[in-house]
């Protein structure tokens, strides 16, 4: 059986390969013209050592030398000798450009454009050879404004499984983004797409999950919740997700919250609304709102994306609270349609 191998490198850029039974991921990575590290290929030198972020697999022969015991039940792993036994996300030593690949580009459809409120936009794409495309739940694409030669970054809001692209774009005054959304775009319009890119993105569920979103920092969460929806696998540990925003209006896709509420076993989620005068039965801010359920004494995987005071709010909440999160994996972006994406993967600071 054939498996797809994510192989996300320091710069963010994640590549899929395909890995033929009885293959070596240093293999099929080859035939793909990637180049990640290697020297030996016989599990001698330990060059092309990785972190496995999730899957199973038969890790090979190899000395101690390459990569000792310990290494080896953290994690870690030499792709010259494994061969996957399921799909599998590793993280590569060095920059993809080191790798002499490079980012890819597709041309995409407008199938929808749809208004939550006048600050946040619904956008539904096609893609053309979608097949080709394929991305881990949680990451973003780069994303040309027509007639601008400007990028603007979006996370998907869909599944990798789903056929149409959607993406949540919060927007701004005079952005050009929403300048084109605003007064130009329309259905059949044709948008270029690079990417993926990202390191925030959905890990084996291990232990108990926390998500934490803010505002249109909801949408890669949901990309996380349509793949666990439609892996037919049910976690083992509970999800909790706390979903704030500022008012009631930017409060959206509450709906298929409630959806993924009904289809994942042991997902459980709360909308916190920031505006004293919403009639939101939860008020304030998500730090307010967490339990000590939630926390679990700190044996927890967080996923956080929203805007840089939110994300800064909640490492003081940790910080003061004296816990410190097993794995905590974050992205920040400013308000408004420009977003920056900058990613800690690993245990909380």
């Amino acid at each position: 059986m054939t498996h797809k191998v994510a192989l996300s490198f320091e710069d963010g850029l994640t590549r899929f390969i395909d890995v033929l039974p009885h293959e070596t991921v240093a293999d099929a990575a080859y035939k793909a013209r990637i180049n990640i590290p290697l020297d030996c290929r016989d599990g001698a030198c330990g060059t092309c050592k990785a972190f496995c972020e999730s899957g199973t697999y038969d890790g090979g022969d190899y000395i101690d030398e390459a990569l000792t015991d310990d290494e080896a039940d953290a994690g870690y792993c030499l792709p010259c000798q494994m061969s996957p036994e399921s799909d599998l996300v590793l993280r590569i030593s060095g920059t993809a450009e080191m790798a002499k690949t490079g980012i890819q580009k597709f041309t995409a459809r407008i199938e929808r454009l749809h208004w939550y409120a006048d600050n946040t936009a619904g956008l539904t794409l096609s893609v053309e050879n979608r097949d080709k495309l394929n991305f881990l739940p949680g990451q973003y694409m780069n994303v040309l404004v027509p007639g601008t030669g400007i990028e603007r970054s979006y996370s998907f809001s869909s599944g990798p499984e789903e056929r149409e692209l959607r993406f949540l774009i919060r927007t701004a005054p005079d952005g050009v983004m929403t300048t084109y959304l605003k007064e130009r775009a329309a259905v059949g319009d044709q948008l270029v797409l690079e990417g993926p890119v990202g390191s925030f993105f959905l890990r084996e569920v291990r232990r108990p999950v926390l998500m934490l979103a803010g505002g249109t920092g909801v949408a890669p969460q949901l990309a996380m919740l349509e793949k666990l929806a439609s892996s037919g696998v049910q976690p083992a540990f509970p999800i909790h997700m706390a979903y704030g925003v500022t008012f009631d209006t930017d409060l959206v896709e509450v709906e298929a919250l409630e959806r993924y509420a009904e289809l994942i076993p042991g997902f459980t989620f709360d909308t916190i609304v920031a505006d004293p005068q919403s009639a939101a039965p939860k008020k304030g801010y998500v730090t307010q709102h967490l339990l000590p359920a939630h926390l679990n004494d700190g044996d927890v995987d967080v996923y956080l994306c929203g805007p840089p005071p939110m994300v800064d709010a909640v490492r003081r909440y940790w910080a003061d609270a004296g816990i410190t999160p097993a794995n905590f994996y974050y992205e920040r972006f400013a308000v408004g349609e420009v977003q920056e994406h900058n990613v800690h993967a690993g245990a909380a600071a």
